[in-house]
């Protein structure tokens, strides 16, 4: 059918103008967050392209929920502003012909969110945690930036590199402040330092041709000396990557494996991305819904509240799960159903063109009556 075909290329072209800007803001604060936890020294500057790719990815279903949301929403909303649905009612013609074509167009959209709600964000989540965990398991001195001052892992030992760094063993010009129990600081300044390990597997920084100085701060009974090699241990972090990664990277199976509480929350999360999108993408359809004369822009604020309020009431009901007071039986169904209800009731209220309070009747009468009253008003003249 051609108005079919029409309104799939409206809803593609809507949609992928909604996916640009919706991803590009997205995209934008998620490279913000990521730099500053790369200047703070939490995470390796080289893995910041990756824990963007990572972190997108894991955002990606809900951009994907507004993106057929807003899209179906925008269309119908400009059928109604430039008379189309005027054109489409007196032809005889129902809001419930809408359906089919707007789910040609959703249903992938939903079986996309259902892919990467189940499994492609997992995996996201699992290899983000695991550049995280790498980068805190390196030794204090691979974690330097060159120019930055950075603690060690035990908060009892800063250090600052002029060069070098990173994953070589060989630093220049390095500063290391040490306080002890005891509050007495020892200050290391050096030309050179490298990273040894010996034959138990224990690392050292091995620092050439500096100074040592020794003592306790607003005091003067300083010690200093010249060396021109000093020895330091490196404390360091032998853990396995990935025995803390969260739930949230466990994979779909894992979580039903373990069938407790807060893989059930998880996985309920997980299945209410896809049914959030459906529903979504049917409400738009009678919500769409504008007087010619009046803006639009009303829609959109009521679409981005009902968004928002059907993922706040998710993330409640999840807590609930998390905490033990309701079952993944009794918790994962009953807000999509009373959501689908919503929507039904909907349709049937748009669908009853002769309701006396409906929107298109009571603006055929404010016609109506303004004409009468232009027209009473010239036979007075």
């Amino acid at each position: 059918m051609i108005f079919q075909r029409a309104l799939r290329r409206e809803l593609a072209s809507a949609a992928g103008a909604t996916f640009t800007v919706l991803f590009s803001i997205l995209l934008t604060w998620t490279l913000i967050g990521i730099l500053g936890k790369a200047a703070g020294g939490k995470i390796a500057s080289s893995d910041v392209l990756a824990l963007i790719a990572f972190s997108a990815l894991m955002q990606l279903p809900t951009i994907l929920i507004l993106t057929g949301f807003i899209s179906v929403l925008m269309v119908v909303t400009r059928s109604y502003k430039e008379s189309e649905m005027v054109v489409w009612f007196a032809s005889g013609l129902s809001l419930s012909r809408w359906i089919a074509p707007v789910l040609s167009f959703g249903l992938p959209l939903v079986i996309v969110i259902g892919s990467l709600s189940l499994y492609a964000t997992p995996w996201a989540q699992q290899k983000s945690d695991e550049y995280v965990s790498r980068f805190e398991k390196r030794e204090d001195l691979q974690k330097v930036t060159p120019g930055q001052f950075r603690e060690s892992a035990g908060s009892n030992r800063i250090f600052f590199v002029e060069g070098g760094g990173g994953e070589k063993n060989v630093v220049h010009n390095v500063f290391v402040n040490t306080v002890d129990a005891k509050g007495t600081a020892v200050v290391v300044v050096a030309k050179e330092g490298v990273i040894n390990t010996d034959a138990a597997g224990s690392r050292f920084l091995v620092l050439k041709n500096g100074r040592r100085y020794q003592g306790i701060p607003t005091q003067a009974d300083f010690q200093t000396m010249e060396f021109e090699q000093y020895i330091m241990r490196i404390e360091s972090k032998q853990q396995a990557l990935g025995a803390d990664l969260s739930v949230r990277a466990m994979s779909t199976v894992a979580l039903i494996a373990a069938n407790n509480q807060y893989t059930m929350a998880e996985l309920m999360w997980r299945i209410s991305a896809p049914l959030i999108a459906l529903m979504l993408v049917l409400l738009a359809i009678p919500l769409g819904f504008v007087n010619p004369r009046a803006g639009s822009s009303t829609n959109l604020i009521i679409a981005l509240l009902i968004f928002f309020s059907y993922s706040n009431l998710t993330k409640v009901i999840e807590a609930s799960v998390k905490q033990g007071r309701l079952g993944f039986g009794m918790a994962w169904w009953p807000l999509h159903l009373a959501a689908g209800v919503a929507v039904v009731l909907l349709f049937a209220w748009r669908l009853n063109v002769n309701h006396r309070y409906h929107p298109l009747v009571l603006l055929a009468s404010f016609k109506r009556a303004r004409r009468a009253g232009k027209t009473s008003e010239a036979v007075t003249k």
